[in-house]
């Protein structure tokens, strides 16, 4: 699934579109290894053999729908890029501050109404996972523009939408999430279209205010 998403993305924008996706890998690899032991004594380490297909799918799907979308209507290609850089973006933050909010953090809070829950609770939140969330967004931003993916006046916007996306994912968790309602890809895979969607609204209504 990884394979494809990369091909997709380089299809549509060229071969150095991997970078930015190279980063997702590197940021989340890098974040899941941080502090591994705390995580394992407290039960919320990644389960040996990573991430199946399916998890993939739900959190790098988007992009690929994005990209094959500008490839099949270059016209808008500049605009859906950006779409499929945010999905990156939101599937990095919410990884990272995930992991790292796991590995810092000694009391996160519900996003809903902010009551102190154990760690690895969905929709628990911590400043220090949030900021690095907030970081990871950025980078994944930045590293599309230096590649020349997307424009770096668009990063901003992406890092937004993926800030925001990775936000909703949390809100999803604590609400939708724990009730059973929903499950844990699809929470990921509705998050990641909403930072695409953020992105891709905002992208256009400045594009429309610019010209």
């Amino acid at each position: 699934m990884g394979a494809m998403t990369a091909f997709l993305l380089m299809y549509a924008a060229g071969l150095w579109a991997f970078f930015p996706l190279f980063a997702v890998l590197l940021l989340t690899m890098l974040a899941t290894r941080w502090r591994a032991e705390r995580k394992s004594s407290l039960g919320v380490a990644e389960r040996e053999g990573g991430r199946n297909a399916r998890q993939v799918l739900a959190n790098l799907g988007g992009a690929g729908l994005c990209a094959l979308a500008a490839a099949a209507f270059p016209r808008q290609s500049t605009l859906l890029m950006v779409g499929a850089i945010a999905v990156l973006a939101e599937a990095a933050a919410d990884t990272v501050s995930s992991e790292l909010g796991q590995a810092l953090s000694a009391q996160p809070r519900l996003i809903l109404g902010f009551g102190p829950v154990p760690p690895g609770t969905n929709g628990a939140i911590s400043l220090e996972g949030t900021f690095a969330g907030c970081i990871a967004a950025a980078l994944v931003a930045w590293s599309a523009a230096l590649a020349g993916v997307v424009s770096w006046q668009w990063t901003p916007i992406i890092s937004l939408a993926g800030v925001v996306g990775m936000l909703f994912d949390s809100f999803l968790g604590a609400s939708f999430e724990n009730r059973g309602d929903m499950g844990n890809d699809s929470v990921n895979f509705v998050s990641t279209i909403f930072a695409a969607d953020l992105a891709l609204v905002a992208t256009l209504l400045l594009r429309q205010r610019l010209h």
